[in-house]
């Protein structure tokens, strides 16, 4: 069986030697035999997997989920099915701990998860849709990405005399960077220090662009690790945004182990904000708790109060809210990311 490092080859001759290093990343995660596409547990959320997202943390991510839900459904004028959205959903670890919760909502909730990789789908619970795709047309809609965009392709820029776009190309049958002087993208600083990198998130730029066309009425949660400026991301040395993961570990550099790592990069807001204005940005510590994520802690230490004498199952997990807390509100962790909310009010005019 082929790898992605062969596929890679073969997409780099077939291109004529050299490839774009947003064409590049898309394959080593998303083509055939990529990081997210083979079939194995790499490119699995969880503790047997590559990497810990929030759901995995334990159920009350997802408990607070179903609150936040609450508040947007009465928002969207509490609609008879209200869509929920949920990209990258992995092996639907949150769906499992949202439909596991208490909400208002819940009986009008139509859960959707949307993941690309086929063994993962094969692992998703019953009493959702599992789809490889996003849907192309939502009304009463939440739409939430977590920890999505910084997977998706960009392209890779480096200051040298000026802005110069990296291709990627083999030498000696190992993958090799090529500078290539292109008219650099108006979101890059006109200059920087010798050797700088920046990133240009065209795949995230774009997916947010055509999840708020497909949007009639709705919002789109956007949760990552940001920064602000792509002008201050072009001074800071690149390995603190481009990174790589594998096994819970830090990878090796990004044009080694194809496939076979994570590539994630840094999601920068001046860019989102170009494509729209986003209604809030907050920390996920303070969206957390805007949705009482304390309150659900609080009730957790009741039950377990209640049961310490012969704690039962449910107990035990109402004790483990009190750690999972700890972890997704972690003002240097978990609790730092970014959390961007997009609101669509209106049903958009037909040809608009």
């Amino acid at each position: 069986m082929l790898s992605a490092a062969d596929h890679l080859r073969a997409a780099i001759q077939a291109a004529g030697g050299q490839i774009s290093f947003a064409d590049f990343m898309s394959n080593a995660l998303y083509g055939q035999s990529g990081f997210y596409t083979r079939e194995s547990p790499t490119g699995r959320a969880g503790r047997r997997g590559d990497f810990i997202t929030s759901p995995e943390v334990g159920p009350l991510f997802g408990a607070v989920v179903g609150r936040a839900l609450d508040g947007w459904w009465n928002e969207l004028g509490r609609p008879e099915v209200l869509t929920f959205v949920d990209v990258g959903a992995g092996p639907a670890t949150m769906a499992r701990s949202v439909l596991s919760s208490e909400f208002d909502c819940k009986p009008h909730l139509r859960y959707v998860a949307v993941e690309i990789s086929a063994a993962q789908r094969a692992l998703h619970p019953v009493g959702i849709e599992s789809v490889s795709k996003m849907p192309t047309s939502l009304t009463n809609a939440v739409v939430f990405a977590n920890e999505l965009l910084d997977n998706l392709a960009f392209e890779l820029w480096v200051y040298d005399g000026g802005w110069k776009q990296a291709y990627v190309a083999t030498h000696e049958d190992k993958f090799v960077e090529v500078l290539i002087t292109q008219a650099p993208p108006a979101c890059l600083p006109t200059s920087a220090p010798h050797g700088s990198r920046a990133p240009v998130l065209t795949g995230a730029c774009h997916w947010l662009y055509e999840t708020l066309q497909s949007l009639n009425h709705g919002v789109v949660v956007v949760i990552d690790y940001c920064s602000p400026s792509t002008t201050i991301i072009a001074q800071t040395p690149w390995r603190q945004w481009l990174r790589t993961y594998a096994g819970h570990e830090k990878g090796v550099h990004y044009l080694q182990n194809v496939g076979m790592q994570d590539i994630t990069v840094q999601v920068m807001i001046d860019q989102l904000e170009v494509i729209a204005t986003p209604k809030s940005i907050r920390t996920q510590e303070q969206f957390l708790q805007l949705w009482g994520i304390e309150d659900l802690v609080a009730q957790g230490k009741h039950v377990w109060n209640e049961n310490a004498a012969a704690p039962n199952l449910e107990a035990m997990k109402m004790r483990s809210r009190i750690s999972e807390a700890e972890a997704l509100l972690d003002p240097v962790g978990l609790g730092a990311f970014t959390v961007l909310e997009w609101h669509q009010r209106k049903s958009r005019v037909q040809g608009d």
